[in-house]
């Protein structure tokens, strides 16, 4: 299927393609396969620039996408990347360096791979826009591949390794820190405070890379019910946002982290009267925040939204276990975990959290 893309667009419409894949040795299966396959219509092969000029004209330029830097400045029609579970920082490599080659051509982008957990891969696959498309198709729908040994396959494989394997299934809990996300995801947006209801917000300060989020939570449904998420907005700009989103919900009390960019704004807000309290973030207290919330989604106690980016970086939070024997929380790479401290925040502020708050 992606041979087909390639051949479609650099033969028969003679126009540039890249196609990338998640490292060299990868890249190079691709390359064999592909110039084998257009052998007879190839009028230039370079090795060294891994690159394949068509009778028609059109190119196709091969990458490995662990040094992505060479796409950069490049046009193409349409861009493919091949495996992309296992592309770190995929998101970024798409959204800073794929996405502007294709702006010239008004080109696409076509990702496959098998699922890998909730990363990069996921988000992308997840994306509700009408511009993109989906596929997902098991093995049992391969042409080429018996029924009969898969069967076996299934007959001694983890159950898990099989449906994420050969059912090509993203599975919710594997490896992820909180469990039960989606059936979870039952809560009612609110726009503004219900009369009677108590509410708190989390802040998670960002400034370019990463987002600042704000997280609403209903202290008396226990539901998340609103979030503003915001990237690359001046300081003075989200302090005036949060102030107006903590009157919207009955003057809600914010906890605001205050480590390194969080203590000034701590002060400002204090300054613009708004019901605010920080939270110290060290590797005690956010080990403290994240089991918080991950006993709620655990006992089912926390409704949270629907929302498509929150899910997956919800879902895609994970827990890596050092050398030390101590856990390490984040984000998988070239995810963000903007979200999950918001939300960490705002269920701490409302159920657990006397014990960290500073004035």
């Amino acid at each position: 299927m992606l041979q087909d893309g390639a051949v479609e667009t650099g033969l028969k419409d003679a126009l540039p393609v890249g196609w990338g894949a998640p490292t060299y040795k990868m890249l190079l299966d691709d390359w064999k396969s592909l110039t084998n396959t257009l052998a007879l219509v190839t009028s230039r092969r370079s090795e060294q620039e891994k690159q394949l000029t068509l009778i028609s004209g059109g190119v196709i330029e091969f990458f490995s996408l662990d040094g992505p830097d060479a796409i950069r400045g490049k046009k193409f029609k349409r861009f493919i990347v091949n495996e992309a579970a296992f592309v770190p920082n995929l998101l970024d490599i798409f959204n800073l360096v794929i996405r502007p080659t294709l702006i010239d051509y008004q080109g696409e982008a076509d990702f496959a791979g098998t699922p890998k957990g909730m990363n990069g891969f996921w988000q992308l696959f997840n994306i509700n826009d009408p511009d993109w498309m989906r596929w997902q198709l098991t093995s049992y729908e391969n042409p080429h591949i018996p029924h009969s040994e898969l069967d076996t396959l299934k007959a001694t494989m983890l159950e898990r390794t099989f449906q994420q394997e050969i059912m090509a299934q993203f599975l919710e809990d594997g490896g992820g820190v909180f469990r039960n996300v989606t059936r979870c995801a039952t809560a009612a947006k609110q726009d503004k405070g219900i009369a009677g209801h108590q509410y708190v917000i989390g802040a998670d300060w960002g400034r370019t890379t990463d987002a600042t989020v704000f997280m609403v939570v209903d202290i008396t449904t226990r539901e998340q019910v609103f979030m503003d998420r915001m990237l690359d907005t001046d300081f003075a700009s989200q302090r005036n946002r949060l102030k107006a989103l903590s009157q919207k919900f009955n003057n809600a009390v914010c906890l605001v982290e205050v480590n390194s960019i969080g203590q000034p704004q701590l002060e400002e807000l204090q300054n613009m009267n708004v019901p605010v309290q920080g939270f110290m973030t060290t590797n005690a207290t956010k080990l403290e925040i994240i089991s918080a919330l991950q006993l709620a989604f655990e006992q089912e106690k926390i409704h949270v939204l629907n929302d498509p980016l929150s899910i997956s970086e919800i879902m895609a939070f994970q827990a890596e276990r050092l050398p030390s024997g101590l856990l390490r929380y984040g984000a998988p790479e070239g995810m963000h975990d903007d979200v999950v401290m918001a939300l960490c925040l705002a269920w701490w502020a409302g159920f657990n959290g006397q014990n960290w708050l500073i004035s």
